[in-house]
């Protein structure tokens, strides 16, 4: 069985700590720890990863150096990453998009050695009517200014696992990018906990004029964390729905000698499984449990119930 893969987040965070470190040697870990919203420990696992990051032939030369004394932190980049790269115009223009991407993750520097290479990049792709943006969700100033602010804010949130539009009041802590969507870790009253929302999922915001208690904010929170009662259920999956091994937090993954995966996910909301099973169509089958084997099916029939039904506000037809 192999291990949990690394999560598309902490890949996104260890691409941004490189090049800050990089360009600020000695920092010390205190102060990267702060910077990017994590804590020490989580620190120490990443920089225990940046260890294994190299170019081939993988030689001793080839890999990052991290310099770490326990306080602080200098990483030395192998000589093969000093070299320029010669690239297509379609490979810049996925390199860049892909670090402007990083640029909105906490901590990073928009003024860096991240944001002059992107400049530099963007100008020699020589592509004056194209321009790379990481969009933004509608209310997502608005939810940094209240969690700057300590303000509590009333949001309208709609509820992809239960197809469902509610009220709720909540204390926004953090906002962060992960997985390729904005997300703010909140205390909700409704939920009476924390809870975490995709920030493009809010319909709208109200201010409510109170004010709540800032506590700190030592690490960012996981994108979902499953309670032990929630359900799981095992997929056989085909190799090119690996991806789900990599967009979900999967808590198992096997991968067999023909290529076809078996992951297991908690599932927090029978609609979200629904959901899954009908995108990845005969590219998934549920293992177990059994009483979840039809669940793709028996949504896709509930769907294509809909489209026939008559309208009874049609207009009948006459020959």
């Amino acid at each position: 069985m192999s291990p949990k893969p690394v999560a598309g987040a902490e890949v996104q965070r260890i691409l941004a700590i490189v090049p800050w470190i990089v360009a600020n040697p000695g920092a010390s870990k205190e102060e990267i720890a702060t910077r990017f919203g994590m804590t020490l420990e989580q620190l120490d696992e990443d920089l225990l990863l940046v260890l294994m990051i190299g170019v081939p032939p993988y030689s001793p030369g080839d890999y990052l150096d991290v310099v770490d004394d326990g306080e602080f932190v200098t990483i030395r980049l192998a000589d093969q990453f000093s070299r320029p790269l010669r690239l297509t115009p379609a490979e810049g223009l996925a390199l860049l998009a892909a670090g402007r991407t990083l640029l909105a993750v906490p901590g990073s520097d928009p003024a860096g050695p991240l944001a002059t290479a992107l400049t530099k990049l963007e100008g020699a792709l020589d592509l004056p009517n194209v321009v790379v943006e990481v969009g933004e969700p509608t209310y997502l100033a608005a939810v940094r200014d209240a969690a700057a602010r300590g303000e509590r804010v009333e949001i309208d949130y709609w509820s992809a696992g239960r197809d469902d539009l509610t009220t709720r009041r909540i204390d926004p802590a953090l906002a962060f990018f992960a997985m390729g969507e904005w997300y703010v870790s909140a205390y909700c009253h409704r939920a009476h906990g924390e809870r975490m929302f995709r920030v493009d999922r809010i319909r709208a915001l109200r201010a409510t004029g109170e004010q709540f208690e800032m506590a700190p904010t030592d690490e960012i929170a996981e994108v979902f964390t499953p309670a032990a009662d929630d359900p799981r259920v095992t997929l056989e999956l085909d190799a090119s729905a690996a991806w789900v091994a990599d967009a979900y937090p999967a808590e198992s993954v096997t991968t067999r000698s023909d290529g076809t995966l078996e992951v297991e996910l908690a599932i927090s909301e029978p609609a979200w499984l629904e959901r899954l099973l009908v995108r990845l169509g005969p590219e998934a089958r549920v293992l177990q449990p059994e009483s979840a084997r039809t669940a793709g099916a028996d949504a896709a029939r509930r769907v294509l119930a809909r489209y026939r039904r008559p309208s009874a506000s049609a207009p009948s037809r006459r020959r």
